[in-house]
């Protein structure tokens, strides 16, 4: 059985950040065909009014054409939290945001994902595991 966190402290305390070696990127696809090859490819996907936004590997992301964001890498937090829980991003966003580091989360069912501009991530990453300690 899976122990879930459900206060902001056990959630912070047992996060357990870990830096994903890949780089990947925000981007949008209005393309009908395009959406379809990539999607099975994306870490994630969310439909808006403007096109399906995706997280590809920057590789793929080059190679189809589609608008993308800068590089990112992704740290996952590794406690199992609860989908109510309240708090556990806003202390990670704002521990970030104190150090000047942009953040976009996003959540799974089993974890919380953070991802971090390519260039800043060993930083977020210190500094999120100075947030569990």
């Amino acid at each position: 059985m899976i122990n879930i966190a459900h206060t902001v402290k056990d959630m912070i305390s047992g996060m357990t950040p870990v830096l994903l070696p890949e780089c990947f990127v925000f981007a949008t696809v209005t393309d009908k065909d395009l959406a379809n090859r990539l999607l099975p490819k994306a870490r994630a996907s969310f439909h808006e009014a403007e096109g399906l936004s995706l997280i590809l590997p920057v590789d793929l992301a080059d190679s189809s054409g589609a608008k993308a964001s800068p590089p990112m890498r992704c740290i996952t937090l590794n406690v199992y939290s609860s989908l109510e829980g309240v708090g556990l991003t806003a202390a990670v966003a704002s521990a970030l945001a104190e150090r000047g580091i942009p953040c976009n989360m996003v959540a799974g069912y089993h974890h919380d994902h953070v991802f971090v501009p390519e260039d800043q991530a060993d930083t977020a990453l210190k500094v999120l595991l100075g947030l569990q300690g």
